[in-house]
C-alpha cells in the first residue's frame, strides 16, 4: 500500500475485508471457496494464513448443516456428520465447519483417512454426547470422536466437547468396588497422524480420559481447557501414547486424573505454560505394567502451576516391567499446596487385587532434572523417591528446588531410596543421599 494516504489505505483494507466476507457467505452449494478467516468473526474462525508467495490458500467448506445435522442438542446427527466428514475428506483440502450457537449430539464418529490433502475441523459449536451409557454404539467403546490415519489435520474452533460422563463415572469399580470393572470411552482420540494441530477448544465431562493421542507424529497442542470433576475416575486431561515430537502448551487441564500423562513409546515431548489442578498432577508412566517393556524419552515439562493435586511432577513404574524413562527435565514449576510435589515410584500399583512384590526387573529411571520448583506441600514429604533395588534411580539432578509445608504445619521432608545423583544451590526439603556437586550440570548434560 506505498504510497496510499492513511486513509485510503483503510478504505482499501474494508473492501478487502468485505471481499473475503462476501465470498464465504455469497454459497449456495455445498462446497465454496474460502479465500481467508477473518479473526473478528464470532464464531472461533483463527486468524488469516497466507501462503509463502502472499496468496490465500482455497478451502472447500463443507458445513454439517448442509448434510442434514438439526443442532438442537436432541435430534441424533451421527449420520449428518457422517456424510459431512466423507465429503470433505474427498477433497484436496476442506473445513469442516461445525457451526457456532448450536448443540449437536452425536454418538460414536470414526473420522478416518486418508484424505484428498490438509482438512481443518472447525468446530464453533458443541457436541455433545449420549448420557446415558446404554445408548452408546457398543462396538466402538473406547473411543467416542475418533480421528484416524490423517496428514495435516487441524481441529479448532472455540467450540466444546461435552462427554456427558456423570453416569459412565457412576457405574466405575472406582467409585464402587461392588461395580464391575469396565472401560469408558476416550471423548476425543487421535490415532496414527501426524502434522497434527488442536486448539482453542473446551473439553468437558469425559468418561474417562479427555484427550488421547496414539501412534501420532508432529502433534502441536495449544490453549486447551479441560475439566471435569476432582473426583471423577480416570478422566486423564492430555494422555500421549507412542507419540512422538509433541508440544503442548497454553493450557489449563482440572481432572480427576493426570493433567498431562505420557506413557510408553513416546518421545520428544514438550509441555509448557500448563495450569494443573485438581488432578493428579503431570506424570510420565506409568510403564512396566504387566511386565511390558516400556521407554519414554527426552520429557521437557517447562513452565506450570499446579494447585490442590494429589501428586506434582511424577515417574511411576509397576515392578516386573523393564525398558527406561530417561532425559527428563522438570524445570520453572510452581506448587501450591500439592501432595507430593515431586515423586519417583517404581513401586506403583493401581489395581483392585494386590500387586506382587516380588520384584524380578524393574523400568529403569535415569537422567532426570529438577530445576526451580518452588511452593508448598500439602503432606510432610515433599520429594518422594521410591527407587528399585534392582535398577536404582541414577543421575537425578536437584537444583534450586524450594518446597515447604503451609504455614504453622512444620518442615517439609524427603525420603530417598535407591536413589542416586547430585544437588546443586538450595534444596529444600534436603536430598541428604545425594552429594553436593558443582560438577552435576556438567555431568548429566553430557549423558543426556
Amino acid at each position: 500500500m506505498a504510497g496510499l494516504s492513511s486513509s485510503s489505505a483503510w478504505s482499501t483494507l474494508l473492501i478487502l475485508s468485505y471481499v473475503c466476507i462476501v465470498q464465504f457467505f455469497s454459497a449456495d452449494g455445498r462446497a465454496v471457496t474460502w479465500p481467508c478467516q477473518l479473526s473478528s468473526f464470532v464464531d472461533g474462525y483463527a486468524d488469516c494464513d497466507a501462503d509463502h508467495d502472499g496468496t490465500w490458500p482455497p478451502y472447500d467448506i463443507v458445513n454439517v448443516d448442509w448434510y442434514g445435522a438439526i443442532g438442537d442438542g436432541l435430534t441424533d446427527d451421527t449420520q449428518a456428520f457422517i456424510n459431512a466428514w466423507n465429503e470433505a475428506c474427498s477433497l484436496d483440502s476442506a473445513v469442516l465447519l461445525i457451526p457456532y450457537n448450536k448443540t449437536y449430539l452425536v454418538n460414536h464418529l470414526e473420522l478416518k483417512g486418508p484424505c484428498g490433502g490438509s482438512l481443518v475441523v472447525e468446530l464453533a459449536g458443541i457436541l455433545v454426547a449420549p448420557a446415558d451409557p446404554s445408548l452408546w454404539n457398543k462396538s466402538h467403546s473406547n473411543a467416542w470422536l475418533h480421528f484416524s490415519h490423517l496428514s495435516g489435520l487441524s481441529v479448532e474452533g472455540g467450540g466444546t466437547i461435552d462427554g456427558q460422563g456423570q453416569q459412565w463415572w457412576d457405574q466405575s469399580c472406582k467409585r464402587n468396588k461392588k461395580n464391575k470393572c469396565h472401560d469408558a470411552p476416550t471423548a476425543l482420540r487421535f490415532s496414527s497422524v501426524s502434522n497434527l494441530k488442536v486448539r482453542d477448544l473446551l473439553s468437558l465431562n469425559s468418561p474417562q480420559i479427555h484427550i488421547k493421542f496414539a501412534n501420532c507424529y508432529g502433534v502441536e497442542v495449544v490453549n486447551l481447557q479441560v475439566s471435569a470433576p476432582e473426583d471423577s475416575p480416570n478422566t486423564d486431561g492430555i494422555h500421549v501414547s507412542e507419540t512422538q515430537n509433541v508440544i503442548i502448551q497454553d493450557s489449563s487441564i482440572g481432572t480427576g486424573d493426570d493433567c498431562v500423562s505420557i506413557v510408553r513409546g513416546s518421545a520428544d515431548v514438550r509441555v509448557q505454560n500448563i495450569t494443573c489442578g485438581p488432578g493428579h498432577g503431570i506424570s510420565i508412566g506409568s510403564l512396566g505394567k504387566s511386565g511390558s517393556e516400556d521407554f519414554v524419552s527426552v520429557v521437557v515439562v517447562n513452565g506450570a502451576n499446579l494447585t490442590g493435586t494429589s501428586n506434582g511432577v511424577r515417574i511411576k513404574t509397576w515392578q516386573g516391567g523393564s525398558g527406561a524413562a530417561v532425559g527428563v527435565i522438570f524445570e520453572n514449576i510452581q506448587m501450591n499446596n500439592v501432595s507430593h510435589p515431586i515423586i519417583i515410584n517404581q513401586k506403583y500399583c493401581d489395581s483392585s487385587s494386590s500387586c506382587s512384590a516380588n520384584e524380578t526387573s524393574a523400568v529403569q529411571v535415569s537422567q532426570v532434572y529438577y530445576k526451580n520448583i518452588k511452593g508448598t506441600s500439602a503432606t510432610k514429604q515433599a520429594i518422594q523417591l521410591e527407587c528399585s533395588e534392582l535398577a536404582p534411580c541414577k543421575n537425578l539432578l536437584f537444583e534450586n528446588v524450594d518446597l515447604v509445608r503451609e504455614a504453622g504445619k512444620g518442615n517439609s521432608t524427603t525420603e530417598c531410596e535407591n536413589a542416586h545423583g547430585f544437588v546443586m544451590g538450595r534444596v529444600f526439603p534436603p536430598v541428604d543421599c545425594m552429594p553436593l556437586s558443582q560438577q552435576a550440570e556438567k555431568l548429566l548434560h553430557t549423558t543426556m
